[in-house]
């Protein structure tokens, strides 16, 4: 396995609205939804022409929404492909089946129940981790309220309480391996969990195309969100892609990736690296997670901490899972302290 660091593409220039041709089969609609998390925003393929399939429709957003009615009009949608049950990827579906007469095609609904934000303080915590407040779960200082990171797109609708769709449920269940066909298209669904549990890729057969939603990105690592996220089954996930043919991959947000024989060996081996930087700390006697991202992450921002703080979480989780390490807590959290086994 390849030791290098993977190499990322922050080149992506999108005009929002707009229908942009990729390939013969391929149309990208993007919509403005930026931040942190999202990189330009949400991109919305439509697969096929005439009969066509749309993937990820994306946040509930009425600009959104009108350029994809307008991008496919004398078309037919026969399916709209959700990867996963996030909310810019996910909502908008159900505005898209009052326009059109097909169903929503998905490994299944959200797989965590609905917290109540009164009395969780996971879901607090999660709804922070996407929306970028101040409030630190991993015990790191306060940031003062104009240095504290913003979610730049709350105004597009892309808010904490977007952070998880929990109203989708798939009129079609796809499982792994599952056979998706169109007039000019053919899709194979491929169960890819570890970003959530219910995340699928969908590969395009006639040109050798994988639409990999969240777990392949070519702008930056994917998230591990706890609860639901699992590094062990994201690792399996990119493990499976790996006698795979697909020459180009098409990540709901960035830029099409056209390099994944060298990307996906690159992030296996840079989680792997993560690993070991972890049970390094450890072995020095780091035993909190804020601790390990001062050593580890000196080259990041304060802004940055809790970000990086939910990434060691999620290899320490991982770690126990397996036995490697102990914790002080029944399960791993963000203040436990980690011991070796």
């Amino acid at each position: 396995m390849t030791s290098s660091s993977p190499t990322f593409n922050l080149e992506h220039d999108v005009v929002y609205g707009a229908a942009e041709r990729l390939s013969p089969l391929v149309r990208r609609v993007t919509a403005k939804n930026p931040s942190r998390f999202t990189f330009m925003g949400t991109g919305t393929y439509i697969i096929g022409n005439g009969d066509v399939a749309i993937v990820d429709p994306g946040p509930v957003d009425d600009n959104h929404v009108d350029a994809l009615v307008a991008a496919v009009d004398g078309e037919t949608v026969t399916h709209l492909l959700i990867t996963h049950t996030h909310g810019d990827h996910s909502p908008a579906a159900s505005v898209l089946q009052t326009h059109f007469d097909c169903p929503t095609v998905g490994f299944g609904p959200h797989p965590i129940d609905r917290p109540d934000p009164a009395s969780s303080q996971s879901a607090v915590s999660e709804a922070d981790s996407h929306s970028g407040e101040r409030t630190s779960m991993f015990g790191f200082d306060p940031l003062p309220d104009d240095d504290a990171p913003k979610a730049e797109s709350d105004a597009d609708g892309y808010k904490a309480d977007h952070a998880n769709d929990w109203d989708f449920t798939p009129d079609v269940v796809a499982s792994h391996g599952e056979q998706i066909g169109g007039s000019s298209w053919t899709i194979e669904s491929l169960h890819t969990p570890g970003h959530i549990s219910n995340h699928l890729c969908f590969a395009l057969a006639e040109e050798q195309a994988l639409f990999s939603g969240d777990h392949v990105m070519g702008w930056s690592t994917t998230i591990i969100p706890p609860p639901d996220g699992n590094l062990n089954s994201y690792l399996d996930s990119l493990r499976l892609l790996l006698p795979r043919s697909e020459q180009i991959y098409y990540p709901t947000h960035g830029a099409p990736i056209t390099d994944p024989q060298v990307l996906v060996p690159a992030l296996l081996a840079h989680r792997e690296n993560r690993t070991a930087q972890i049970l390094d700390c450890m072995t020095d006697g780091i035993d909190t997670i804020k601790q390990m991202v001062l050593r580890m992450y000196t080259h990041v921002v304060p802004q940055l901490y809790d970000a990086a703080g939910a990434s060691v979480m999620s290899h320490l989780r991982a770690l126990h899972e397996t036995g490697a390490i102990a914790c002080s807590d029944t399960e791993p959290g963000p203040m436990s302290v980690y011991t070796l086994s």
